[in-house]
Parts: structure tokens; C-alpha cells; sequence
């Protein structure tokens, strides 16, 4: 896909809502202003630093996942402002605002763009930016202990939880693109990645905002078992156990389903799928696994049309997946995003921008 978008980063409320729409220049030129003013309220904490193919949401039946040892590191401390590099359409500009500094997000981006057109890595950054926020309880009201999005999934401890299973992989991704851009936090950084897979895929724009705080330890790290399972005995009363949870409705549990369209099931990591299909034995990525779909790098709706037909035995369909169509709740949303790609497309945005920022803390603080 073309890489000549430009993005637009400006505060809203809290942290920063990223537009990734073109802007005018005086547009560009207001917001600058506004991200300078936002950014004289004072210096951002300094955070700590850590050192494909994949199904979106659920959890690996296989408890090991390759050792990464992870070095933290005291991030460079933030400053009120500082000059941007140039980025976009080669013009410059000065802004510092919120947890994470929103030059450095809009020059980020334009990296994870490459690095998804160069190794193909969709699904497995969809599923870092899901498990670093699915651990959520709303029933917490602490912060960090409530989890959800604040970039604990970059320690060993919790990479190490069996439904994290090959995700030290897409932190090692990300790692280069962190060390790259230190003023952005972990936490902001997966999001970032998650939704601009999303988009590189052919899906929805995701309106996301930035300004995530990062835990700054492994203590802080979630318990294991806030993730779903891809095989519980009652499938439907599991999502929504584990969705509630976080504070998700049957309408949002259906349309996040539906990123299962990207990605495949290794059964070496999950326990699912088959080692390899005709539509998985070439890659693109390392060869093997089973997908959902025939084009599982192509964001659209198949994956509820195939998951309805049940044609193909070379796509896969989990019992998770199969209760979208047998719940009568679900069905409902089902079988409408099956029909009608622009309605999924809609009300899958309005979903992974909600669950990416569960459970977040925001710099400056929300209202």
C-alpha cells in the first residue's frame, strides 16, 4: 500500500487523538500550537525500557514460550519540548505533549509501516496491541492493578503466560522501533502498532488517541488467565465472562472476532489448527499454520461468511469462532457483519479503539 499518507496527531481531552487523516497547513500549523501549550504544563515521567502469524485474541493451550531475557533501562528523561524530526511530507514541527511525544508517534507509524510491508507481521501486531490491553478487570479500579493497556507485556513474566505464546517475536519487532523512538511509551507504542496493522490490512481508520503511562516494573504485571481460550466447554458463556470482564457487550465481543479475517493458528504454539494449508504452505512469513480465511492479510468481512458456510476444511473455526453463529445473541451481530462489510468495518473501530485504551492511565490525566 502507498505510503504517502500523512497523519495528524492533536489533544483531545486527554492524552492525543491520532486522526491519521491528511491536514490543511494551517491546520497542521494550529495543532502544532496546540500540542505546544499542552506540552508547557511540565516535563513527562520517564518510563522504563524492556529489552509471524497469530490468532488475535486467544489463549495458547502451550504454557512455554521461547526465553527473552529483557535488560530494563531508565528512558531518556522527556523534556516540555523538543524539535521533531521531519516526518510526513518533509515538514518539521515542535511538539511534546502527553505520555508519549507526538512527533516521534507520527515518525513511529511511518516506521511499523514498512516493517508491515517488508515482513508481513499484521496479525502477530494486532495480537500484542489486544494482549497488552485484554487483561483489564473493570471490577479494579486500581491503576496498575486493574490492568489493561500500560505496556506490561513487554516483561519476561508475563510474555511467559501461555496465551502470550510467540509474542516475544512481535516485541522483538518492536523493540528497534522503541529504542529508535525513546519518548514513546510501551504501552502507547503497541496500540500504535496494533491499529496501523489494522489499517495497513485494507481495514477501518481505528480513532485512537495516545498518552498511555507504562508500568515501570515486572511486579506490576498482571496474574496470569485475563485472557480468553480459543477451546472452553461453553464457548459462548466464556467470551462473555472474559469480555464483560473488561467491559465489552455482545455487539463488541462479534465485531473483534471478526480480526480473526487476519492471522493464522499455529498448532505448535495454540494447540489448534493444522501444521500447514494450501492457503499457508508459502507463507507470506515463515510457511505453515491454519487460517481463517483464504487472504489472511486482507481485512474484510470473509471471516464471518466463511465461518457461516463451513465450506472449506482448510479454514480453520475454533468452537469460540463457531459460537458466533450458534449463540442467538451473537448470531444477531453475526450474521449482520457476514452481510454488510461497512458495518463491520464501523462498528470494529468503534470496538479496538475501546479496547485499546481499557484500563490505561493517560498523561495528562483523564477527566
Amino acid at each position: 500500500q502507498s505510503t504517502s499518507r500523512s497523519s495528524s496527531l492533536t489533544p483531545k481531552g486527554h492524552g492525543l487523538v491520532y486522526s491519521h487523516q491528511p491536514t490543511s497547513m494551517a491546520e497542521r500549523l494550529a495543532a502544532a500550537a496546540t500540542l505546544r501549550a499542552a506540552a508547557s504544563s511540565g516535563p513527562l515521567p520517564a518510563g522504563r525500557r524492556a529489552g509471524p502469524s497469530s490468532s488475535a485474541f486467544f489463549r495458547s493451550s502451550s504454557s512455554s514460550s521461547p526465553a527473552l531475557r529483557l535488560v530494563s533501562l531508565r528512558a531518556a528523561s522527556s523534556r516540555p519540548s523538543q524539535k521533531a524530526k521531519s516526518v510526513g511530507r518533509g515538514r518539521s514541527v515542535r511538539c511534546m505533549a502527553a505520555a508519549s511525544d507526538a512527533a516521534q508517534l507520527k515518525a513511529a507509524r511511518e516506521d511499523i509501516r514498512e516493517l508491515l510491508n517488508t515482513t508481513h507481521c499484521h496479525p502477530i501486531l494486532v495480537r500484542l496491541g489486544w494482549h497488552d490491553s485484554g487483561t483489564y478487570d473493570k471490577n479494579i479500579n486500581d491503576w496498575p492493578e486493574r490492568g489493561g493497556a500500560n505496556g506490561s507485556l513487554r516483561f519476561d513474566v508475563e510474555l511467559k503466560h501461555g496465551a502470550n505464546a510467540g509474542l516475544v517475536n512481535a516485541l522483538k519487532l518492536m523493540q528497534p522501533i522503541k529504542d529508535k523512538y525513546p519518548s514513546i511509551t510501551y504501552a502507547d507504542l503497541f496500540q500504535l502498532a496494533s491499529a496501523t496493522a489494522i489499517e495497513e490490512a485494507g481495514g477501518p481508520k481505528i480513532p485512537m488517541k495516545y498518552g498511555r503511562v507504562d508500568v515501570t516494573g515486572p511486579e506490576q504485571c498482571p496474574p496470569e488467565g485475563k485472557l480468553p481460550d480459543a477451546g472452553p466447554s461453553a464457548p459462548a458463556d466464556h467470551l462473555r465472562l472474559v469480555f464483560y470482564r473488561m467491559g465489552l457487550d455482545d455487539k463488541e465481543i462479534v465485531a473483534l472476532s471478526g480480526a480473526h479475517t487476519l492471522g493464522r493458528s499455529r498448532p505448535e504454539r495454540s494447540g489448534w489448527g493444522k501444521p500447514e494449508t494450501k492457503y499457508t504452505k508459502n507463507g507470506p512469513g515463515a510457511p505453515g499454520g491454519q487460517s481463517w480465511t483464504a487472504e489472511w492479510l486482507k481485512f474484510d468481512n470473509s471471516y464471518f461468511k466463511e465461518i457461516k458456510e463451513k465450506r472449506d476444511q482448510d479454514l480453520l473455526v475454533l468452537p469460540t469462532d463457531a459460537a458466533l453463529f450458534e449463540d442467538p445473541a451473537f448470531k444477531v451481530y453475526a450474521e449482520k457483519y457476514a452481510a454488510d462489510e461497512e458495518a463491520f468495518f464501523k462498528d470494529y473501530a468503534e470496538a479496538h479503539a475501546k479496547l485499546s485504551s481499557l484500563g490505561a492511565k493517560f498523561d495528562p490525566a483523564e477527566v
